[in-house]
């Protein structure tokens, strides 16, 4: 038992990099930090659910966090996250809503304008799909409450897309976790992507207001 404990309290310390940060302050913070940096994910797309959530199942498996409650409180997150942009829309208006958000860091209109676009193609069912499309998941909430959309089904919706969206993903960093000598492996290559990610947002973002600047 003691030795298990040990292992489990040590998890974080095997990833290293960026990722070994990610998970230090997921074991520090514990299942109720999961769900605050979905949360977050949510409401500032830009931080990526795609690490968190795998170091959290990771650090599940390793002992040093409860699997279910992982899940739990990643999805209230997103949950409560989806919301906070739901009541903004509906308050605020679709337009008025864009052009506060646009300006946040990294983040820009044209991704809000496809979210707006996925929601009048596919109606109310683009809340539960978009939730399983990075780019839209977090921004579907917006035309969502603009275009007064039930409550009720948009939470239902919203609950079940995020749900599956979480589970997937925690459930991958559990699997991963019975694979001891891939855990290195795993830190590096993930370091890896998560940089040329940000990277190329950052290039992708310069380049979009380069172009509105020249006109084009």
């Amino acid at each position: 038992m003691e030795g298990a404990s040990v292992a489990a309290s040590g998890a974080a310390d095997n990833l290293t990099g960026l990722v070994g940060m990610a998970a230090q302050a997921i074991d520090a913070l514990g299942e109720w930090g999961v769900g605050l940096f979905t949360l977050a994910e949510t409401v500032v797309p830009p931080i990526p659910s795609e690490v968190i959530l795998p170091l959290a199942g990771y650090l599940a498996k390793q002992g040093s966090l409860s699997l279910v409650l992982v899940f739990i409180t990643s999805t209230l997150g997103a949950y409560l996250g989806a919301l906070m942009l739901y009541w903004l829309g509906a308050r605020l208006g679709l337009e008025r809503s864009i052009r506060g958000l646009s300006r946040l860091p990294l983040v820009d209109r044209e991704d809000f304008d496809n979210a707006a676009g996925w929601f009048r193609r596919h109606g109310r069912s683009s809340v539960f799909f978009g939730r399983l499309l990075p780019g839209v998941r977090s921004l579907i909430s917006l035309p969502a409450g603009a275009s007064s959309m039930h409550l009720g089904t948009f939470s239902v919706f919203t609950l079940a897309g995020s749900g599956l969206w979480n589970g997937a993903l925690i459930g991958l960093g559990f699997l991963l976790g019975t694979q001891y000598r891939l855990i290195e492996q795993y830190s590096r290559f993930l370091n890896y992507v998560v940089y040329v990610a940000l990277g190329l947002m950052v290039v992708g973002l310069v380049v979009r207001s380069v172009r509105r600047r020249s006109g084009r």
